[in-house]
């Protein structure tokens, strides 16, 4: 038997990347290039305007300065993610990049937004008109000449394959942010970089290239200070606790697109029903209209049936739905700002619901409402899952499914938690840009922050009994139910976003009913 092909061990692995190049057939003749670089006419005006985010992302960006005196602030937008060879996934940009720039869709890979230090007050307006502390500049890879070869050669970035790209004018004009050549970053950032001089922090987490980069000038001008990045992605977290004007209109508009995404779910169900990957067919409808609606899904879409819905992140939905079960369907509609809505409704898949559905379905409703009542101005963020639990845990021992002599109030106590083996998760979250927003914030300004108007976050109790927990009666088993609504904090008290879903069992059933039809 003789030896395979001997390995070639002089390739590199520069050279081992380009391989997947080898399929290609374009040409590379000078004709060929002198021709395809030629004749072609003023390109059409992408009649781009300034955007509507402007004037607050220029706030947002005013109060990073003020926390952030003569330290120059790197925020990268981040690179295309290859998805397969060179096939890359949908862009989108990091949210703290979208957030303090407006941009959002597929907008801007590679981009870097840099807050430069200046004079105390000399820096860009805020919304009061006062100058801050820094001068923003966003360094982007704009639209190359038709006479480069990127124009049409290159698959990732060219012209001819992925569409023109903003001028470096255009980005000015829609962002209100100065715009330069990304080519111009590396001397930007270390510029008076140095161990008595400026301070560099990057958002990390983004984009590695940029990290890297941000590292090496560092370390060239002696002024190690990755500890102190921490700090920067802490408080970009933090600066989207309190939702502005334009981010509560943002996220109106996700959880209305949202609610039409659950009527077309219901119209769907007889087709899950027949179909052998019913939870699929949920998936797909709801996931088609936020690409038509918005610019795609907040998250992985869960269409969980019968048993899968005692899964909590259950996102493989390849399981049937049949009549007489509970399908549970957590789903969010991203709008192209790149806000999310998230929202659970607990469906019995045949219009209603038994008598034991029925009540495991009102007590976490219940549980909702309880939240509910504490979510206003003063309260603090952990008084919401509190006030929830306290309704599972009554519900629980009314059931006699708390274990022999444990109490709701034994239960509750921090020696307790028995009632938690049913719902081991937490009530509410923070949502916004990311479907778990502001998740970098220092604990006492989430769990232990004390509610503010313009919060925006979740409720969502719910009860999970597996097919095989021993710990509860044959009829409770293989049924899980949560109830998820978006919740607006009032001056006064609080809006629920997504109160035109219907959420009692009866509005439920009648709803159902009439898309039915």
């Amino acid at each position: 038997m003789t030896d395979a092909t001997p390995v070639d061990e002089t390739a590199t692995a520069e050279e081992i990347a380009e391989r997947v190049n080898n399929r290609s057939q374009r040409p590379d003749s000078a004709a060929f290039k002198a021709f395809i670089t030629s004749q072609w006419g003023p390109r059409p005006d992408l009649g781009v305007e300034a955007g509507a985010a402007a004037p607050f992302t220029a706030e947002r960006r005013a109060q990073l300065s003020a926390r952030f005196p003569g330290v120059r602030l790197v925020v990268p937008a981040g690179s295309l993610k290859v998805r397969s060879n060179d096939t890359d996934y949908r862009f989108r940009p990091h949210s703290a990049f979208a957030h303090l720039t407006g941009l959002g869709t597929d907008q801007e890979p590679d981009a870097v937004l840099v807050l430069h230090p200046t004079a105390a007050g000399e820096g860009d307006p805020g919304a009061d008109g006062t100058g801050s502390d820094h001068h923003a500049v966003l360094y982007v890879r704009p639209l190359a000449a038709r006479d480069t070869e990127e124009f049409y050669a290159d698959s990732r970035y060219g012209e001819f394959w992925v569409g023109a790209r903003p001028s470096l004018d255009d980005v000015t004009t829609l962002t209100g942010i100065e715009a330069r050549h990304v080519d111009e970053l590396r001397d930007a950032l270390a510029k008076d970089v140095g161990a008595d001089g400026v301070q560099v922090l990057v958002v990390t987490g983004a984009d590695e290239t940029v990290e890297t980069l941000v590292e090496a000038i560092r370390t060239e001008a002696g002024a190690e200070s990755e500890a102190a990045d921490e700090q920067l992605v802490e408080a970009a977290s933090e600066l989207r606790l309190v939702k502005d004007e334009l981010e509560v209109e943002q996220m109106r508009e996700a959880v209305a697109r949202t609610i039409e995404g659950f009527e077309q779910v219901v119209r769907s169900l007889p087709r899950a029903v027949e179909h052998r990957r019913g939870e699929r067919v949920i998936e797909t409808t709801f996931d088609a209209h936020a690409r038509l609606e918005g610019n795609a899904v907040g998250y992985e879409t869960i269409a969980a049936a019968g048993e899968h819905a005692t899964t909590l992140h259950w996102t493989s939905n390849d399981g049937v739905v049949r009549p007489g079960e509970l399908v549970l369907v957590d789903a969010g509609v991203e709008v192209d700002s790149l806000y999310t809505a998230d929202v659970t409704r607990t469906l019995p898949v045949d219009g209603e619901f038994t008598d034991v559905q029925r009540r495991v379905y009102r007590a976490v409703l219940d549980a909702a409402d309880a939240a509910f009542a504490v979510a206003r101005p003063g309260s603090k963020f952990r008084d919401l899952h509190a006030a929830a639990m306290e309704v599972i845990a009554a519900r629980l021992e009314e059931w006699g499914l708390l274990p022999d002599g444990v109490t709701a109030e034994v239960s509750l106590s921090a020696e307790g938690q028995q009632h938690r083996r049913w719902m081991v998760h937490g009530t509410s979250h923070h949502l916004g840009l990311d479907v778990h927003d502001c998740a970098q914030a220092r604990r006492e300004l989430y769990l232990d922050g004390v509610l503010e108007p313009g919060m925006v976050f979740t409720i969502e109790p719910g009860l999970y009994f597996k097919s095989d927990d021993l710990a509860v009666p044959a009829e409770y088993r293989g049924m899980g139910v949560r109830i998820e609504d978006d919740v607006l904090v009032t001056a006064d008290g609080n809006e629920n976003l997504s109160a035109v879903l219907p959420r009692t069992p009866e509005d439920v059933e009648a709803w159902m009913a009439r898309l039915r039809g």
